[in-house]
């Protein structure tokens, strides 16, 4: 886990690990909110979130199928925010261009990993099959984001957040990588901004800002959030879409592990 989870954090997120990990055939589980993004306080909840795999039998019972496990629930002083989507749902996912699901993948160091050559391949093909269809999720999502930031209170975790969402897109359109961490994006795209702003946010987890960050500044900031993800999809390398070739081999990989739980 990060350097920036403290020991108390650590502690419940192994008791989480350990009772999840336990129920069900888990894939991986990744770190993320504010300790992935780079802007973690020492109060801010845990956000795990994985990919579990169920055994192919159950598709062809008569039984619900499988889909989403969560779990959210404070030990301690630490609230968790525990979620798992099974492999066809992320499989689906990352087809889509959905960045839950491609943060999950791309995570180089998850707190868990059940099959490191199996998640190797699956990147493998992921990256054949990224597209502009990434812009649609990062930009709705920060779109979302944006709308919780109150101009007569506003909290440097929200604009964290707009900024985050956007610069990871705008990452991903630009350069074909997935990498969600503020922290390691901001000075690349020229948001001198940011580190005052997780300094703030470090002070106190939804702290509200001074008065020097005046609702002019803020909107302005949050413009060239939204400016920058619009000309990066623009000038992307990156296909409208998936290949239908990228598409299949994604499908294939999944048919695999699939049948290869049957035998």
């Amino acid at each position: 886990m990060t350097d920036a989870a403290t020991p108390t954090q650590r502690a419940a997120a192994d008791i989480v690990l350990g009772e999840e990990l336990a129920k069900r055939p888990t894939l991986l589980v990744s770190l993320s909110g504010a300790h992935a993004y780079g802007f973690a306080s020492a109060d801010s909840d845990l956000d795990l979130k994985g990919i579990w795999e169920a055994p192919a039998r159950v598709f062809l019972g008569l039984g619900n199928k499988p889909g989403a496990v969560d779990r959210q629930q404070w030990i301690g002083e630490v609230e968790i925010d525990f979620t798992v989507n099974e492999l066809g749902q992320a499989v689906h996912g990352l087809i889509k261009g959905n960045g839950n699901m491609l943060e999950r993948v791309f995570d180089r160091a998850p707190l868990y990993c059940a099959d490191p050559e199996a998640i190797e391949e699956l990147r493998a093909l992921t990256r054949a099959a990224l597209s502009r269809r990434a812009y649609h999720h990062y930009r709705g999502f920060a779109f979302g984001q944006r709308k919780a930031v109150d101009p007569d209170a506003p909290q440097a975790k929200k604009v964290l957040y707009v900024l985050r969402t956007t610069l990871t897109g705008v990452h991903l359109l630009e350069t074909g990588e997935v990498d969600a961490d503020l922290s390691a994006l901001y000075e690349r795209y020229g948001f001198s901004e940011v580190p005052e702003l997780i300094a703030h946010k470090r002070q106190a987890e939804r702290g509200i800002l001074p008065e020097d960050w005046n609702p002019a500044r803020i909107e302005a900031l949050m413009d060239r959030a939204f400016a920058r993800i619009e000309a990066a999809k623009e000038a992307s390398a990156l296909p409208e879409k998936p290949s239908a070739e990228a598409e299949a081999a994604l499908e294939d990989w999944l048919v695999r592990r699939r049948c290869a739980s049957l035998v």
